[in-house]
């Protein structure tokens, strides 16, 4: 039985030093290897019927289009927790542009169990890179302009953190990963407290210190903010007009953060860019990327026997 303790020591390092907590990354790499072996006490039917449990082989990950790669650490982990034996050479670091056909990394091991975790690896390391290509898109399209481009938590579950990694190596920022980070102050929020003044206060009463942002759907609720003598760490402007927008930064001149939500498009981008506002939140980097394609393909087949 693998431990989180058998993964190499040099990629636990660089995983703790991307922000990704090993224990967390074994667990989801558990629960999705479990969906291919719900019987652990089984194998798979067709490689231990097709090839020796000593065989040894040599497995090529290649990109098969242009984009930004993201979880190959992640995906090294799989062959580790599968008792691969696995030796993995001429892994790119994540957030590394690739061309079609670029070889991103290398797996030798008992051929068995590489089959085993090849599509738990690249379920997640086509999944992850899919989410960074997409953000350095946007990225790519927001260049020259002051707005960066911020995920939402409009994640998969359990997948968060991978996924808000993956933001990341695409140039992206992170928006508030729980609801314990920010206080984010919506429609349904003023609603219930009474107004946009009430739940402002009653937010900074019960947690001092904590940011707090707040949705303004028109200027007059933009200028209510501002007059305040504490107006709120940002402001989201929501399903604002790009002409709305514009005159948002030019009425805040600076004093809040604002950030752009609602009917947002990579084809919108550059002119979101070019209203100036500082941050643009886009649901989609998560919760509806493609997938960025993958292939894992053996050297010489099975591999020789031991």
């Amino acid at each position: 039985m693998t431990r989180p303790s058998d993964v190499p020591q040099e990629l636990r390092d660089e995983l703790t030093a991307a922000g990704l907590d090993l224990d967390h990354v074994w667990d989801v790499l558990r629960r999705a290897l479990s969906e291919d072996l719900p019987d652990h006490r089984a194998d798979d039917p067709t490689s231990s019927s097709t090839i020796s449990p000593d065989a040894r082989g040599e497995a090529v990950f290649a990109a098969r289009e242009p984009g930004v790669v993201a979880g190959l650490g992640v995906a090294a982990v799989a062959f580790v927790m599968v008792g691969a034996d696995a030796t993995i050479s001429d892994r790119l670091p994540d957030g590394t542009r690739v061309e079609r056909g670029d070889v991103v990394m290398r797996v030798a091991g008992l051929t068995q169990r590489l089959l085993v975790a090849e599509r738990t690896a690249l379920n997640l390391a086509c999944h992850l890179s899919g989410i960074a290509s997409a953000t350095a898109r946007w990225v790519e399209a927001l260049e020259g302009s002051p707005t960066r481009v911020l995920d939402t938590r409009k994640t998969l579950p359990g997948l968060r953190a991978l996924q808000k990694y993956a933001v990341r190596c695409g140039g992206g920022v992170n928006h508030r990963t729980s609801l314990q980070d920010m206080a984010m102050v919506k429609d349904n929020h003023v609603i219930a407290a009474g107004g946009v003044l009430p739940a402002l206060e009653a937010i900074r009463g019960r947690h001092p210190g904590l940011p707090v942002e707040v949705e303004v759907t028109t200027l007059d609720q933009l200028e209510e903010l501002l007059a305040l003598p504490g107006p709120p760490e940002r402001i989201l402007l929501d399903n604002m007009s790009d002409e709305l927008m514009t005159e948002a930064v030019r009425r805040t001149a600076g004093r809040v953060p604002l950030e752009a939500s609602g009917g947002i498009t990579l084809e919108r981008a550059g002119r979101i860019g070019a209203t100036g506002v500082d941050f643009v939140s886009v649901g989609a980097l998560t919760h509806s990327v493609v997938v960025f394609d993958i292939g894992m393909d053996l050297v010489d087949g099975p591999g020789t026997s031991a």
